[in-house]
């Protein structure tokens, strides 16, 4: 930290002869009406807010500047910091890519001050907004905090586990695969753009399947399709005159289905390339003739896929116009009184990057935005899905929504029914980016916009107290809704943002150890430390309670918990074998103790198979009397030692130690 400290303060000196001068800009967004949207209840997570962002293309003070490089220059961090962040504040849109270093300096100094997520909200932004070479900067901040697509169990894993835990009855997650919209929607040219009314019986999408003139030129229009039953009707071009002779596109309805928003590209009338336009339906059922928002919306450039908010009053769309953060923006519009548009407005540095943010999408029941980014700091893939929400009237860091929507490809054009149940969204594959298709999903939690309720916890070894390794997933028990499975980290340590007031269980498995399960109702943000005893593959396991009546074979009901732990491991981990070895004392027939020891070892067997479906040969069973004795037979605790059952699991070749320093092999 010292080395970055003193070379920061080079950069900065640097810094001070770059500035340009200052300009004159527009209002800040003004939020919603509370009464409008149903509240979330949220803590701020340190995103800072940039009052200037819509005010000045670049802001540029001289004796502020000096007066933080004096504070420096006189070891006084405390007051370097309080100033610096008084100016950084103060930050228009140029600034940002102009001025990284000052962004950097000022988490380096909120890290100083013990201000860790303050700390990390700047470097964020430093390299969300840098167009040089920082790579020092996003290896100091990986080591701050870890990608979290390291710890999602990659998709092909995921299912594999969801398939095994078919086959025991216990617990188990959903296992909720996207799926194709059809033919009656997809077509062989790219299909996107999904727009659906409240009740979900109504889709209106964009597509590319037309073409038009001697040469073929791609006639892009919207379509629309009707739920009948589990399936959608054929789709069919909306009529005249929302489609036209020109591209239309992108479409967005109000909360009524009534009002249409949507972009029409390369028209006479046009401002730039594509220009947002509206209309509204009336009581014959005909659209009215499309109306653009004007020059106050629309730029000279690309100004595509809008989104309404609950309330009607706040129009977000996408556009690539100059004075941006990246190749393109969000940006948002509001609704006068008058019924006309106010100037395009800019979401902020939060939500845009250096590179390309698309698709908007506003949840009809709640501050919550989603959107497609290619610049944010958890990608999947090429082009992914984040939300983010409002809290007091900020925009929090966004959240990717995970693996179970994003791959590796690309995802746009994020839709939610109106009961948060399913989401529409577009989708191509690796190989061929540019081939979108529609898809549906049922949410997952990562998408969720109630799963704000943070768990965190820790699995250690109950004797050694080392962290463990292992995947951790948890199963919804009220809604089952699929939440993606993770890896623990090295420290052991786990968390989920998940939905207060519903039931979970946390569920983790490894070949270290026998599956842990742990039920939790869900009542505020939880931390929660774990136990459990790791497997010796060296020593066999003796459970305490694996006892049988005199003189029997049955399996008694006191033995299921630990039997049925054992067989949920054979289902979890399906190359692995068992060993089972039945022991008695002394007394009595040899003949007959060893006749006793291989039915209960041949019960137990028969047990965890059928328990676990388990397929034939897994598992060896012998019977041995009296012979292997643990100790001589003194007293009776002596001979109770010598009744015992033994188990041994037997890891497949190749496989990695399984733990077998962690923990000894008895007394469970």
């Amino acid at each position: 930290m010292p080395y970055l400290i003193r070379s920061a303060w080079l950069l900065l000196a640097l810094m001070f002869l770059a500035f340009g001068a200052e300009a004159q800009g527009s209002l800040r967004q003004r939020p919603l009406n509370p009464r409008q949207v149903r509240q979330l209840r949220l803590r701020p997570d340190g995103t800072p807010e940039f009052l200037n962002v819509n005010r000045l293309p670049y802001f540029y003070n001289k004796k502020a500047l000096k007066a933080i490089q004096q504070a420096e220059k006189r070891h006084n961090y405390a007051q370097a910091r309080t100033l610096l962040e008084q100016y950084v504040s103060q930050f228009g849109i140029e600034n940002f890519y102009r001025d990284t270093n000052l962004l950097w300096r000022l988490g380096q100094l909120s890290e100083r001050a013990n201000q860790p997520e303050k700390a990390k909200a700047y470097y964020r932004l430093a390299l969300k907004h840098h167009r040089q070479d920082i790579r020092k900067v996003q290896l100091y901040y990986d080591s701050l905090e870890q990608k979290e697509t390291d710890f999602y169990v990659p998709l092909k894993e995921y299912y594999a586990l969801v398939e095994y835990r078919k086959n025991i009855a216990t617990f188990r997650p959903p296992k909720g695969v996207y799926t194709t919209m059809g033919s009656a929607i997809n077509s062989d040219a790219p299909d996107y753009g999904p727009a659906i009314t409240s009740d979900a019986d109504l889709l209106i999408f964009s597509s590319k399947r037309k073409v038009r003139g001697l040469y073929s030129v791609v006639d892009e229009d919207l379509y629309l399709s009707r739920r009948e039953g589990e399936y959608w009707s054929d789709a069919e071009p909306l009529p005249k005159p929302i489609n036209s002779q020109y591209n239309e596109g992108s479409a967005c309805l109000s909360k009524d289905g009534k009002t249409i928003f949507f972009a029409r590209c390369e028209c006479m009338e046009c401002n730039g390339n594509c220009d947002l336009y509206t209309a509204t339906l009336g009581a014959n059922g005909e659209w009215s003739v499309p109306v653009s928002l004007g020059p106050q919306v629309n730029s000279k450039a690309w100004d595509s896929q809008p989104t309404l908010s609950p309330g009607g009053d706040t129009l977000y769309f996408a556009s690539d116009r100059l004075g941006g953060f990246g190749m393109s923006d969000i940006w948002y519009t509001r609704k006068l009184k008058s019924g006309q548009w106010s100037a395009a407005e800019n979401m902020g540095p939060i939500v845009n990057t250096r590179e390309s943010e698309v698709s908007p999408f506003y949840h009809p029941l709640y501050h919550v935005l989603y959107f497609s980014s290619r610049g944010q700091l958890l990608n999947f893939g090429d082009f992914d899905i984040y939300k983010t929400y409002r809290v007091r009237g900020r925009w929090q860091e966004p959240k990717n929504i995970g693996p179970l929507v994003n791959g590796k490809g690309s995802e746009y054009y994020f839709t939610i029914d109106g009961d948060s149940k399913n989401l529409y969204y577009a989708r191509s594959e690796e190989k061929d980016l540019k081939n979108l298709d529609l898809y549906s999903f049922p949410l997952p939690m990562e998408a969720q916009p109630l799963a704000t309720t943070h768990v965190e916890g820790t699995l250690l070894d109950s004797l050694s107290n080392r962290p463990l390794n292992g995947i951790v997933s948890v199963i919804d028990t009220d809604n089952g809704i699929e939440v993606a499975s993770k890896y623990l980290r090295d420290d052991g340590s786990f968390d989920f943002d998940l939905i207060e007031g519903s039931h979970y269980v946390l569920l983790i498995q490894s070949p270290d150890f026998f599956s842990v399960e742990k039920q939790l109702e869900l009542k505020g943000d939880t931390v929660m430390k774990l136990m459990t005893n790791s497997i010796n593959y060296g020593l066999p396991l003796i459970f305490k309670n694996i006892e049988f009546d005199q003189d029997k074979a049955s399996i008694r009901a006191s033995m299921y918990p630990v039997l049925d732990r054992i067989a949920l491991f054979m289902v979890d981990h399906p190359d692995f074998r068992l060993s089972i070895e039945g022991h008695t004392d002394s007394r009595g027939n040899p003949e007959f103790n060893e006749k006793l020891s291989q039915d209960r070892a041949e019960a137990i067997r028969r047990y965890i198979e059928q328990k676990g479906k388990l397929k034939p040969n897994r598992i060896d069973s012998m019977g041995y009397g009296s012979t292997k004795p643990l100790k001589d037979e003194i007293t009776e605790e002596d001979a109770r030692t010598n009744r015992r059952v033994e188990f041994r699991i037997i890891k497949p070749e190749g496989s990695s130690d399984g733990g077998k320093d962690a923990g000894g092999g008895s007394g469970w």
